[in-house]
């Protein structure tokens, strides 16, 4: 009950900062995100998953060009995956090139037997981490552009990875038109991924299907090792069903 104060006075506290800018009234506020149903919930690094049925609130909050993006993660009988608290700045905003900064505390939750008193009980015992990351995009044409991706972290408890450095590279294919008012968005991905002294390199790939005016859309991605002593499955993959929503807010003098 306490962690779940503190986390909650550590959000409020966040989101009242984020909204209380003195930034001019003629730049919006925001308040977007989506909500996955999925079969399998993927991790952050998408090398890693629940390995069941999640639900996944993407949420974001912001001002310009600063945003709090809380990540919440969940399994479908409610019981929290991982809460990883993204603060990210838009450094570059330019027509072919941007690229955002962020950091974040997480807390990756897993259940844990004990004995009390001769019966057997289960508790949640949160890890957490700190993370920090970089990702310039380039536009090459108005449907591709060119994606990089740096993430660090260090472990803030011992029982966890002291050490994550995560490389991608990426290309997306992005409002493809294939039948009248449905669009594709296609993400081929090779990244490298080390975990203290332990590293491996990967595929991925994700597609997402959208019509136009609709706020649902369908996602699925795959991962596959390519060489990799790191655990987690050789392939892994999913399906999910998003809802979407953008929301910008005025302040009236």
């Amino acid at each position: 009950m306490k962690f779940k104060t503190t986390l909650l006075l550590v959000f409020l506290v966040s989101v009242n900062h984020l909204f209380a800018q003195t930034d001019s009234t003629k730049t919006p506020s925001f308040f977007a995100g989506q909500i996955t149903a999925t079969n399998n919930g993927v991790s952050l690094i998408p090398s890693f998953s629940l390995g069941k049925p999640a639900v996944l609130f993407d949420l974001s909050l912001g001002k310009g060009r600063l945003s709090f993006d809380p990540m919440l993660r969940f399994a479908m009988d409610g019981k929290p995956w991982a809460f990883v608290l993204w603060w990210r700045y838009k450094a570059i905003q330019q027509k072919n090139f941007k690229m955002s900064v962020g950091a974040h505390p997480a807390f990756v939750f897993r259940t844990e037997e004990a004995n009390v008193n001769g019966v057997n009980t289960s508790y949640l015992k949160a890890q957490r981490f700190f993370a920090w990351e970089a990702t310039p995009v380039l536009s090459i044409h108005k449907n591709i552009a060119l994606g990089f991706s740096y993430l660090g972290s260090t472990g803030l408890t011992k029982d966890v990875t002291q050490s994550t450095t995560f490389l991608s590279f990426k290309t997306i294919f992005s409002n493809l038109t294939w039948y009248k008012d449905w669009q594709a968005t296609i993400t081929p991905q090779f990244f490298y991924l080390k975990m203290d002294d332990i590293d491996g390199t990967y595929v991925s790939g994700s597609l997402v299907i959208s019509k136009k005016k609709s706020p649902f859309t369908l996602t699925t991605m795959f991962s596959k090792k390519l060489r990799s002593a790191l655990a987690g499955d050789d392939l892994l993959w999913s399906v999910g069903l998003n809802y979407n929503f953008n929301h910008q807010f005025r302040r009236i003098n």
